[in-house]
């Protein structure tokens, strides 16, 4: 079988399937495996490049409301390669090159192809993509043990957390304008063992206003652009450091979304078990190998950092709702002290 993967998720879906010899072609941000960056490329992004999260929303804004896509197909390349079998999505016209345009190419094709477009909105869904892909491409029993796997590792984080207190957690998909993290990610927060005060479950992620972050009162602020590694989260944050000091958090964090959080793929786990170690280090003592949350300082006198040293146990966090308290999830440190990960240089 020769398949074609037009979004990021579904090309990291098919290599855990054991697919990647089957890989013809993907998309010019399909980046995970390393294996995927030597495929034939048959996308690009028609937006410019270095623009600010601001420009880029109102560009994105401007071609959905003109029926366009930031994405462009290369028809040309995309015959070249064959395929049997497409996967695509038609979940975000943000995320990937439109369906309707997929499905008008494909019906041009001489190989005819199956298009299968795989649009989860909760944690659930993605583990029921994994069936449906290992059902379009005979690989059941890989399906069956890479759910699984799946499972085994969310029952695992949720067991360890279960006892804890839940501190409250907000989640920043974009800066300007403000987004709060919607479909799977409220999902993850909770099982990683904290309360989501914005974002709503299998639902789109929404915009907000600062004096809304403000209002819901978040003991814990991951800051997660949508795309974007954690160097260039960590560089958003700095830039509205000022605007996340005032929600008043406690730990303020910049993870890689565009590996953890923004793809409904496997590494969606390893973003359930970053977020409990973010918040119950002494539970979930070691983040995924390669995963890191970086502390950002928004406040000049004080070094915000994770609580990820055992021989600092008698910190203190300090509750906004409820005076000072122990706890185990979160803590400031202090100004003198290096925090355990260090900001990027």
């Amino acid at each position: 079988m020769r398949i074609v993967s037009l979004v990021p998720h579904a090309t990291e879906l098919l290599f855990a399937l054991g697919l990647g010899p089957e890989v013809v072609g993907v998309t010019h941000e399909c980046d995970f495996p390393p294996g995927a960056r030597a495929l034939a490329r048959v996308t690009r992004d028609v937006l410019p490049g270095e623009l600010s999260a601001s420009e880029i929303d109102a560009a994105v804004r401007e071609r959905t409301l003109e029926g366009e896509a930031i994405y462009e197909l290369d028809s040309t390349a995309l015959a070249a390669l064959e395929p049997d079998l497409i996967v695509t999505q038609a979940l975000c016209p943000v995320c990937a090159v439109s369906y309707d345009e997929v499905a008008k190419v494909a019906r041009t094709l001489p190989t005819e192809p199956r298009v299968i477009a795989l649009d989860p909105k909760t944690l659930g869904e993605t583990l029921g993509d994994v069936r449906t892909l290992a059902q379009a491409t005979e690989r059941r029993a890989q399906g069956i043990e890479l759910v699984q796997q799946g499972a085994a590792r969310i029952d695992r984080v949720r067991l360890a957390v279960r006892a804890q207190p839940r501190p409250r957690v907000l989640a920043i998909e974009w800066l300007d304008p403000v987004f709060v993290a919607g479909h799977w990610t409220p999902q993850l927060i909770e099982l990683a063992g904290g309360e989501d005060v914005l974002g709503l479950p299998g639902e789109p992620s929404q915009t907000v206003s600062w004096e809304q972050l403000a209002a819901a009162r978040a003991q814990v602020v991951v800051v997660m652009p949508c795309g974007y590694d954690e160097r260039r989260a960590y560089a958003e944050a700095m830039t509205y450091a000022r605007e996340l000091a005032q929600l008043g958090a406690e730990l303020v964090v910049a993870v890689n979304a565009s590996a953890y959080f923004s793809r409904p793929g496997p590494r969606l786990i390893d973003g359930l078990e970053l977020l409990a170690h973010i918040l119950h280090p002494t539970q979930i003592d070691a983040a995924p190998a390669g995963a890191q949350a970086i502390p950002v300082p928004v406040a000049p006198d004080t070094a915000i950092a994770a609580n990820t040293d055992a021989t600092d146990s008698n910190m203190h966090a300090t509750n906004p709702n409820a005076g000072t308290r122990r706890s185990s999830a979160v803590r400031i440190a202090k100004p003198a002290r290096k925090p355990p990960i260090s900001p990027p240089m």
